[in-house]
């Protein structure tokens, strides 16, 4: 019997808090727990501290996770709790993601200052985002539009955009309603338009791979259908190697037993672009992912890809 607290690891951003304590209540209610059961520990990434230059400059997702996970292995930590979209799509030897929370609205969020949809800009507005993505899915649908590297947390973000340092900034939506911000947003983008990045809005939980009691803890509160959608997406986004150096969007919808995944790469000035829509059956969610990688790349060839840099 479990007599001292389960120890949950995570960044200290209110973003990454509010995922924790949700975390932690998921679990006192799955197991009758109480609060003091569970210790959230907040440990300060690389990717929290350097706030100055793009992910892409200084290393990549990884500088989100690789505190949280140096505990993970040394039995410090029993969980980590993470956004999924911050995630490489390879792990550390010896962890897994084990469990997703059930998936929050999975949409971009446009904050307007000067207008309140991207459409609306005046002519060489200024938006803030440090997402190759959204720098590249803004360009291919506003080549006017001028883009600053915008980067901190969601408060941080919000205060430089009323400082008026930029006419606009893009959110996960998922992220302002677990602050329960929403109404801060002025748009909220049509994903056929502007996809997401793979495995926006979840929630996932991190653990050693073969820890059983683990294992148990994590297993009731583990969603099944963002468990099969976000695998679908790690997958496509893990065959076209996927980081912050890629401009790519994907999203996989599950109704009942079937699934089915559309999926975008766009080379970073938004000019050239490559779509794909594969379906099949949720059992096969990363099988799905990985074909629709291979025939996107494949159609795309590797002049494409060259041109990422």
């Amino acid at each position: 019997m479990q007599t001292k607290p389960f120890r949950i690891g995570t960044r200290g951003s209110p973003l990454a808090l509010a995922q924790a304590y949700e975390t932690r209540a998921r679990l006192m209610a799955a197991h009758g727990l109480p609060e003091e059961m569970f210790e959230v520990v907040v440990l300060s990434t690389t990717g929290d501290r350097v706030t100055d230059r793009a992910l892409s400059e200084i290393g990549g997702k990884g500088l989100f996770t690789q505190e949280l996970e140096e505990q993970l292995l040394s039995g410090e930590l029993d969980i980590a709790v993470h956004s999924s979209k911050d995630m490489p799509t390879k792990l550390p030897d010896g962890l897994h993601i084990a469990a997703y929370l059930p998936r929050e609205d999975f949409r971009d969020a446009f904050i307007g200052r000067s207008a309140p949809t991207l459409a609306a800009l005046p002519d060489g507005a200024i938006v803030g985002t440090a997402s190759l993505r959204r720098q590249a899915l803004i360009r291919r649908l506003r080549p006017d539009i001028e883009i600053v590297i915008f980067r901190g947390s969601v408060g941080t973000r919000l205060r430089k955009l009323d400082e008026g340092q930029v006419d606009a900034t893009l959110l996960a939506y998922a992220g302002l309603k677990r602050l329960e911000m929403e109404k801060v947003a002025t748009e909220l983008l049509d994903p056929a338009d502007f996809p997401p990045a793979p495995a926006q809005g979840a929630i996932c939980v991190e653990s050693r791979i073969g820890d059983q009691r683990i294992a148990a803890l994590l297993d009731p509160i583990n969603d099944h259908p963002t468990y099969d959608a976000v695998t679908c997406e790690r997958a496509f986004l893990a065959t076209l190697d996927g980081s912050c150096r890629t401009p790519i969007g994907g999203f996989a919808i599950c109704h009942g037993d079937a699934l089915k995944f559309s999926g975008l790469i766009l080379t970073p000035d938004g000019r050239r672009e490559h779509a794909i829509e594969v379906e099949g059956k949720r059992k096969d969610a990363e099988a799905l992912g990985l074909r629709a990688g291979e025939a996107i790349r494949a159609a795309a060839g590797t002049g494409f890809f060259d041109s990422w840099g």
